[in-house]
């Protein structure tokens, strides 16, 4: 069996490199302005320390130019072009065909990846884009596995195929949505999407034969979120996959924590590793329970398994997890006192679990000991104030830096 590349979304260079302590092969990152999440935090020069970090640990760094651009962008896209290429960036996700014929010229000794914007639903699609210079296609999340069987069976064989595993799903196709642009102004498909998609709303409708008479659809007082998806999350699908042959196996989620990012990752590392080494027990259960702590909405194979799947409406809108929460990372380990930067309330008698990379299985202890940071004094508890707010803490096993915490509530 073919191993799949783990491909991670990294919105900063710190994200970055927890996405790669947890096991991720490569990360993609967008670009200052012109990616589909502009307000992911990667500045240029974020984005030569990722490339420069990755290239050094063996790993790759894949940079998105995938907004659909408008002619006064050009200037701008083929000097973020010239960039990448100095800076040996392993790929480039393009959505735009105009963006494509720029990066081919601009960056020729850059790989060209095609944007799931792209709307890759066939191998006639994927051979269009191989014939123009595309080294890889990344495939629309709408295609159900026999399609995806279809596509791997007659693409050309140097092409190679990357899918989305897990995360969020837009309302658009393949992400191509106006909504956000018509309600806010604000473009999806310039990198500025306001989420209109997860907004709640109050629907009515007109009675027959009386103008004006408003009788509202059935919603409680949260709205209705008649266009809010669930997730996607093919976990336990990795083994079907694997065997199918899809080259790199795609996160979704540069604007997510990085506790989001270590559970999620982690979780797919072990489950695609675990496979390989022996498929026959292979139980996906327990992965499963792990992805529980970390989600905020639904969870759905989406089309996966059949194009007549409804189940993918997450009409309750946004849901908090109610039993965990981010606790901290660890920023400098000592056997007695190490410091760790929290992003909840700490206190004495909390239990928290350390994730371990390659390890879905976490390790569980409870404070038996704080320390204030500034005068190393003990204290009961601790509150996130400042930025980068930090204290002492008594972890019973030795972990390294940027090792990620989860608090139970």
């Amino acid at each position: 069996m073919k191993k799949p590349e783990l491909l991670a979304p990294a919105g900063s260079f710190e994200k970055a490199k927890i996405a790669f302590l947890y096991g991720a092969d490569a990360i993609y990152a967008g670009t200052s302005s012109l990616s589909l999440r502009t307000r992911a935090d990667m500045e240029n020069d974020d984005l030569y320390k990722t490339i420069e970090y990755a290239h050094k640990l063996g790993k790759k760094v894949y940079t998105t130019i995938n907004i659909f651009a408008w002619d006064d962008r050009y200037e701008e896209i083929k000097e973020q072009a010239r960039m990448l290429n100095k800076l040996k960036v392993d790929g480039i996700i393009v959505a735009d065909g105009g963006v494509v014929e720029i990066i081919k010229n601009e960056a020729p000794d850059v790989d060209i990846h095609i944007s799931t914007q792209a709307n890759i639903v066939s191998y006639h699609s994927s051979n269009f884009w191989y014939k123009n210079g595309a080294k890889r296609v990344i495939l629309a999340r709408e295609l159900s596995k026999n399609q995806i069987k279809e596509i791997i069976k007659n693409k050309p064989k140097d092409l190679e195929t990357e899918m989305f595993v897990h995360g969020a799903i837009c309302f658009g196709y393949s992400g191509r949505c106006f909504l956000s642009d018509f309600l806010s102004g604000r473009s999806a498909n310039l990198g500025d999407c306001a989420q209109s998609c997860r907004w709640a709303y109050n629907v009515y409708v007109e009675e027959t034969n009386k103008p004006g008479n408003l009788m509202p659809v059935e919603h409680d007082d949260k709205g209705t979120y008649i266009f809010s998806s669930k997730d996607l999350c093919l976990i336990k699908e990795i083994p079907e996959i694997i065997e199918m042959g899809v080259d790199s196996l795609k996160i979704e989620g540069r604007l997510k924590t990085e506790y989001y990012l270590a559970t999620i990752i982690n979780t797919y590392r072990s489950a695609i590793d675990d496979y390989i080494a022996n498929p026959d027990k292979f139980d996906y259960t327990k992965y499963m329970n792990e992805l529980e702590k970390v989600k905020t909405r639904g969870l759905t194979t989406f089309y996966f398994n059949s194009r007549d799947n409804k189940d993918f409406q997450e009409y309750e809108g946004k849901q908090y997890n109610p039993n965990f929460e981010f606790g901290g990372i660890v920023k400098e380990y000592e056997q007695e006192k190490t410091v760790i930067e929290i992003r909840n309330r700490l206190k004495i008698g909390d239990e928290l679990e350390v994730i371990i990379p390659g390890k879905v299985e976490t390790y569980k202890f409870k404070i038996e000991k704080l320390w204030d940071i500034d005068t190393d004094e003990p204290i009961q508890f601790v509150n996130p104030g400042k930025a980068e707010q930090k204290v002492k803490i008594n972890i019973p096993i030795k972990v390294e830096e940027n090792y990620i915490l989860r608090r139970k509530k």
